[in-house]
């Protein structure tokens, strides 16, 4: 019949009550139940929430694991998560891991390097004297604790500088370097 044939496209084996049973080679092999009822389909590519395996007798699509992952890989490993979940290392989560950050943009978890305590602000000082000048600069700096354990991680500022008035005038009105 003309309707069992539009659900056969792609089909090499077709049933009227189920759709297509098995796919010309190079297509996929979609299944998805409705109730107690099972159908398929022949299509390019899986759709979101499936991925493409490659089989001897026949290519399927296959879920995903998890049900907020858009795209995946494998059945474990996403891609691209659904919308309100950020992906790191092939999972969805609701918020990211501790020390890693969203990247809104992406919607990624990226890690985040870890940074010591700051140290105290240095002496305020104006072209390397500590005297003189009504106003100086002083600094404070900070270590990474630990290195970052992947690739491209970005570390937030590790030295900070900001104005400070000096304290002390040179005796005789003259500048020197201590």
């Amino acid at each position: 019949s003309a309707g069992l044939l539009e659900n056969c496209t792609g089909c090499v084996l077709c049933s009227e009550d189920n759709g297509c049973i098995t796919c010309h080679h190079r297509l996929f092999l979609l299944i998805w139940r409705d109730g107690i009822r099972q159908y398929g389909m022949c299509v390019h590519t899986c759709p979101p929430g499936y991925f493409g395996v490659r089989g001897l007798e026949v290519n399927r699509c296959t879920k995903c694991r998890s049900p907020s992952c858009e795209s995946c890989f494998s059945r474990d490993f996403c891609m691209k998560c659904k919308e309100k979940f950020y992906l790191h290392k092939g999972q969805c989560f609701r918020q990211c891991p501790p020390s890693t950050t969203a990247l809104p943009s992406t919607r990624e978890c990226q890690e985040t390097c870890e940074t010591g305590p700051w140290s105290e602000w240095s002496t305020c000082t104006h072209e390397g004297r500590t005297c003189g000048c009504k106003w100086g600069v002083e600094t404070r700096v900070r270590e990474v604790s630990g290195a970052p354990r992947e690739e491209g991680v970005t570390c937030p500022a590790l030295q900070e500088t900001r104005k400070c008035r000096m304290r002390k005038h040179c005796p005789g009105g003259e500048h020197h370097t201590p």
